[in-house]
């Protein structure tokens, strides 16, 4: 039997106002994920997956990215997007929208962290899939709003679990990914 590792995709703002606690949070939540042995998923972008990719790097976690682009080319001049920090870089050619929905439906779980519109578009695929969400309240942007938006939005709670320290937010998360895996290994 072979045994697939678990996948958690960190989702948060590629652009922004970043002072140097919210970088450090997020590469520790990438830190974190990495210690788990779980393989980190990126929007293989700037900003917070960014952060999140160099916290897994530092503990020789592995980081796999999902850009919009069609070529490493196309990556790094049209999009003007990292490549450093990542395993492996999947080129979709698909856009910013349907590479947030190939990232959301290849992890496991997604951890939202900050965010803007991108960010909710990729919450919002997660919660339709059904998936585990861990989201990190206090971090600011749409992650601070997510409560409020299923309130207004009638669809149930989700299988969202919040948290505003992000060590307990990763242990939630992966403790809920290894319980889904026991009830389905059969």
């Amino acid at each position: 039997m072979v045994v697939q590792p678990f996948k958690i995709a960190v989702s948060g703002a590629a652009d922004g106002d970043f002072d140097e606690s919210i970088k450090e949070l997020a590469r520790d939540v990438g830190r974190q994920i990495a210690l788990h042995h779980f393989i980190l998923l990126t929007g293989a972008t700037t900003g917070i997956p960014q952060f999140a990719a160099e916290g897994a790097k530092q503990e020789k976690g592995m980081v796999i990215g999902f850009s919009p682009a069609s070529s490493k080319r196309e990556h790094m001049n049209k999009f003007r997007l990292p490549t450093e920090k990542h395993d492996i870089i999947f080129y979709s050619n698909f856009g910013y929208a349907h590479r947030n929905t190939l990232l959301t439906t290849l992890s496991d779980a997604v951890i939202v962290i900050r965010g803007r519109i991108g960010t909710l578009n990729e919450f919002t695929t997660t919660f339709e899939e059904d998936k585990i969400i861990g989201v990190l309240l206090g971090s600011g942007g749409i992650a601070d709003e997510i409560p409020h938006i299923i309130e207004i939005s009638h669809r149930g709670s989700g299988r969202i679990i919040y948290d505003d320290d992000h060590k307990k937010l990763v242990e939630k998360v992966v403790a809920e990914v290894k319980k889904d895996e026991r009830n389905y290994a059969d």
